[in-house]
């Protein structure tokens, strides 16, 4: 799998010894080489210990977690391990799938250190992947065998025509000389393949652009919505990036860079490096676009992150240039590793992290929102996240029922290394209870036989219910939804209230309360979001929708009669806001009677400006919304 660090190369001597030897490897991150000699080294009765502990960790740094495991055994059946091996060990025996052996060996460093935040963290991440694999999703993954091979494929992104899909991959060392030395494979390039209708993959072909022909690894990619810019991450080429390491020798750490190639009408390629590359102090890569393509989302470990590395963002600008990076802050980001990041047509971001409680090292997560305001991330459980490393999550295809799409993981069972699977995802019709209660306002008392309506965000109707006992009622509801509820009853004012169901896991509940206040004779009730234009009279439309509820209430309560009043702010004459508040008043009445209420059931009244709500009298000066305040239409209970 692609690391945001790639370090490639080295300067030093070699020495006679084979320790030297694996230990000059290991310092230039070259952990094959390391690992096949320490292999040679540990392969006696009684070990060096560090060259155990060094080993284990070339095993884990190159993902084979069955043999770090191997390694970390021995280390802690020595008396004289450090308790930090116990740690280590139960990080791998988690990657294993042994949550109950990583729970141990946690509790057994925690009581050893008297350090609990890491082991609790572990332990709290192995009760949950033991609880998700319980309950599945409705996910359905398969392996794309006619893509994936003993070596590594991920991140396989679907371009926009639908039809042609881009992955990164390990090509064939007979075909590639040049060898990463971390993990002892050749560099990552970009592949391209067609999808087939089911979303599974054809046979691949190293893509012909111009970004497969850099020096080191190249990918992943994210492609702009008319399929004309690339956005490719690559490792550095230059020079650049010495870093002194132990013995005061140079190694060369190589950080990621972004580059945008974008196809002329010619056949020919421009390449232009991202604006806020820095390769001389971070790496940035990892490139997702909105769907619109005006946000860019990326990932860096650039200075003002949360931890390792973070997501972050930039804002296209009118000139087509990209805006400064902001953080997607710390909803999203941990202290841990952010990496992978993609954003479905419904702006929701998809992204892997370590930093998080989950299954294995990498799990995938997702969040609702956008640039930097974002719904908490939550674990898309078992079986998209697995004990291994679950990354590079993204949806190609979208529908009311259900979603299609691609996940990249090195799970046990696969091909090879790093394999890319297919999934469908069957979106479960209700998942969250949305409860509630309708009260009387005054009396606190329940209300039975009330008519509940609930509508979406686009005040669309769901569904249409009565209260039963204790004035409870209860609909299934969608997750990643707002909804709005009303209710209503003869002889009471209706009341609306609004709630969402973002962020809420599935089985779970949300409450609300609905408070009714009764049309008690000498009760007044203001209605909101009346506006006129200046100095007229005449219903607005907007005006009309809010006169239209109270003219259902009319027919509700056929034997309610009312006074509708208006009245105006302070400014102007007293007599022009008398005249002006009573020709509203009165139009406000005829409005209703055009729609059938009978005139002997109101009074129009303007009061003018003599009932302000507040100080802002002749003369004293506030603001328009404190003004606004005093501007408005209420209607009095004289009869029921």
């Amino acid at each position: 799998m692609l690391l945001l660090c790639s370090n490639i190369g080295a300067f030093g001597q070699e020495t006679p010894s084979l320790r030297d030897r694996a230990n000059q490897f290991y310092k230039e991150f070259q952990y094959a080489k390391a690992a096949a000699i320490y292999e040679k080294l540990v392969d006696v009765n009684k070990p060096k210990q560090a060259d155990l502990e060094n080993l284990a960790d070339c095993y884990q740094k190159m993902n084979n977690y069955q043999m770090a495991e191997q390694c970390y055994a021995r280390i802690v059946a020595d008396s004289t391990s450090g308790p930090e091996n116990l740690l280590r060990y139960a990080m791998v025996l988690k990657s294993n799938a042994k949550y109950a052996e990583a729970k141990q060996s946690a509790e057994q460093y925690a009581a050893k250190t008297g350090s609990q935040d890491s082991a609790r963290s572990l332990i709290q991440s192995c009760d949950s992947a033991l609880l998700w694999m319980q309950h599945a999703t409705t996910h359905v993954l398969r392996n794309e065998s006619a893509v994936n091979t003993a070596l590594s494929e991920f991140a396989a992104y679907a371009a926009s025509d639908g039809s042609h899909v881009f992955y990164v991959g390990e090509p064939d060392a007979v075909m590639f000389k040049n060898v990463y030395g971390w993990t002892g494979n050749p560099f990552l390039r970009i592949y391209n393949t067609r999808r087939n209708s089911d979303n599974s993959l054809q046979q691949s072909n190293l893509s012909d652009a111009p970004f497969n022909n850099e020096a080191y690894h190249v990918g992943p990619v994210a492609i702009n919505p008319e399929g004309t810019s690339f956005y490719v991450t690559r490792t550095y080429s230059g020079k650049l990036n010495e870093k002194v390491k132990d013995d005061k020798k140079n190694y060369r750490m190589k950080n990621l860079e972004l580059y945008i190639y974008t196809k002329n009408g010619d056949g020919t390629w421009t390449n232009t490096p991202f604006p806020y590359n820095k390769v001389e102090e971070y790496s940035v890569g990892h490139a997702a676009l909105s769907s619109d393509g005006e946000i860019l989302y990326f990932v860096s470990d650039m200075p003002g992150g949360q931890g390792g590395t973070d997501i972050w963002y930039c804002e296209r600008q009118p000139d087509g240039s990209w805006g400064s990076p902001q953080n997607a802050g710390p909803v999203v980001n941990s202290k841990g590793d952010e990496m992978f990041p993609s954003i479905a047509k419904d702006g929701t971001l998809y992204f892997s992290s370590n930093g998080w409680p989950g299954m294995g090292n990498l799990d995938v997560f997702s969040a609702k929102g956008a640039k930097g305001q974002w719904s908490n991330a939550i674990n898309m459980h078992y079986p998209v996240n697995s004990p291994g490393d679950d990354f590079a999550y993204i949806v190609n295809q979208s529908t009311n029922t259900g979603e299609m799409g691609y996940l990249s993981s090195n799970r046990q069972g696969g091909v090879g290394s790093d394999d890319i699977y297919s999934f469908t995802y069957q979106k479960p019709k209700y998942t969250v209870l949305l409860v509630g209660n309708v009260y009387d306002k005054d009396t606190n008392e329940s209300i039975k036989g009330a008519n509940i309506t609930l509508s979406d965000a686009t005040k669309t109707l769901v569904e249409k219910q009565q209260s039963g006992e204790n004035g409870a009622f209860l609909f299934e509801v969608d997750p990643e939804k707002s909804y709005s509820i009303l209710g209503e009853k003869i002889g009471f004012y209706p009341n609306t209230v609004n709630t969402t169901t973002n962020g809420i896991s599935p089985g779970d509940t949300v409450k609300v309360a609905l408070y009714l206040d009764s049309l008690k004779k000498g009760k007044t009730f203001r209605l909101d979001n009346i506006y006129y234009d200046f100095n007229k009279y005449n219903i607005r439309p907007d005006a009309a929708v809010i006169l239209d509820g109270l003219v259902k209430i009319m027919q509700d309560n056929p034997t309610l009669k009312i006074e509708l009043s208006s009245h105006t702010d302070s400014r102007g004459s007293d007599q022009y806001n008398q005249t002006l508040s009573q020709k509203r008043a009165q139009a406000a009445v005829d409005y209703l009677v055009s729609k059938g209420i009978t005139r002997d059931r109101m009074i129009a009244k303007g009061y003018g400006e003599s009932r302000l709500l507040n100080r802002c009298a002749n003369g004293v000066k506030c603001s328009e919304a404190d003004h606004q305040l005093n501007r408005r239409t209420e209607f009095t209970v004289l009869e029921r």
